[in-house]
């Protein structure tokens, strides 16, 4: 493999008459833009202990009234990605939204998709197109593209949940914004869909009769989640992973088009591994602990803990205890299966 010119090779005048008509030579950035073998990679394994920002959200709380804020959340930054450009992974932004007793974040829309998953708390909830959607620890709630979407709070105590949304990816393109618009007529005040597709293989025969909904249920509700693994665990080998993905219940689907989202469950003294994926992904630890070595680096979890997976990375996990640890997952794999570049690589190794 030959080595290529460098810029410092060329003639200073030239570099600096391409530069005046807005022109740079490829070849001696060309192996930074597309490397041999592997990607570049900048973004770092990483933990965010929520014991520890737990406080700083509560006194957020009292710094930046709702009003103020209108979301009151503190952003989840990869430190290799850099601080200010809000990415927990290159396309995965994080971030830990609390919402006092009483309080509602006003109506809007915008163009990334999002979801929220429950941390703490009870007596929030988000109404999705009319829908109203109570938010329980664990719970997974759908906020689509461009979908009305509100907050409140009707309970006694702090709710606190993850967002994660696909913001850096629609900012890149520049087409990341949002429209204010006014409080929700309910059109859905008891969460109707969760009733319509509680159990998998069952839908409404309505739904036979017509095109497929794209987003039919916006909740998926923590209990029957870890259920639907309690029972995968007694018919999974020991040693393999326990492994579910939240799909659109009419289609098979993934539930929004270019993030995908899944729950595993950890036994303690069983290590498992994930698959090497070319995919980007986020943890968050629903309940228990345990530790991940994701290449080189561990870290030891505990419960509404948060970690970050570069593309391509070697991931091990292992509960601790006595008892099952529960993650949930967010990954890109979507949008790299919808423009082709989604690799899995054989036995876990990376490229």
């Amino acid at each position: 493999m030959s080595a290529l010119g460098r810029l410092e090779d060329l003639p200073p005048q030239y570099v600096s008459g391409l530069r005046e008509r807005n022109v740079v030579p490829l070849w001696p950035s060309l192996r930074d833009a597309i490397p041999y073998d592997k990607p570049g990679r900048k973004t770092e394994p990483s933990l965010w202990r929520y014991a520890q920002l737990r406080p700083e959200l509560m006194r957020a709380g009292i710094l930046a009234p709702i009003e103020k804020a209108e979301r009151r959340v503190l952003v989840l930054c990869n430190p290799g990605l850099g601080l200010d450009t809000l990415r927990a992974t290159p396309t995965i932004y994080i971030g830990l939204q609390l919402i006092l007793p009483g309080e509602s974040a006003p109506t809007h829309r915008h163009t990334p998709c999002a979801v929220r998953f429950v941390i703490e708390g009870r007596g929030g909830y988000t109404t999705v197109a009319g829908e109203k959607l109570p938010m329980e620890k664990g719970d997974l709630i759908l906020t689509p593209s461009w979908l009305w979407h509100e907050h409140g709070h009707e309970g006694k105590s702090p709710v606190v949940w993850l967002d994660a949304l696909d913001l850096p990816l629609i900012y890149a393109m520049e087409a990341s914004y949002s429209v204010a618009g006014h409080a929700q007529p309910l059109t859905d005040a008891h969460n109707g869909s969760r009733l319509k597709y509680r159990q998998g293989g069952v839908v409404p025969y309505g739904s036979l009769c017509r095109p497929r909904a794209d987003y039919p249920l916006m909740r998926y509700p923590w209990g029957e989640v870890k259920s639907t693994l309690e029972g995968l665990a007694g018919i999974t080998p020991r040693g393999e992973l326990v492994h579910v993905a939240y799909v659109n219940p009419e289609t098979g689907a993934e539930c929004l088009p270019t993030l995908g989202f899944s729950a595993l469950r950890l036994m303690p003294r069983e290590p498992v591994s994930l698959p090497c994926r070319s995919a980007s992904a986020v943890l968050h630890v629903v309940e228990g602990e345990g530790s991940a070595v994701i290449d080189d680096t561990r870290f030891d979890f505990a419960e509404s803990d948060t970690m970050a997976v570069p593309t391509h990375a070697r991931v091990q996990l292992e509960a601790s205890g006595s008892l099952p640890t529960y993650l949930f997952m967010v990954d890109d794999a979507p949008l790299q299966q919808k423009i082709g570049i989604y690799q899995v690589h054989e036995k876990g190794n990376a490229p």
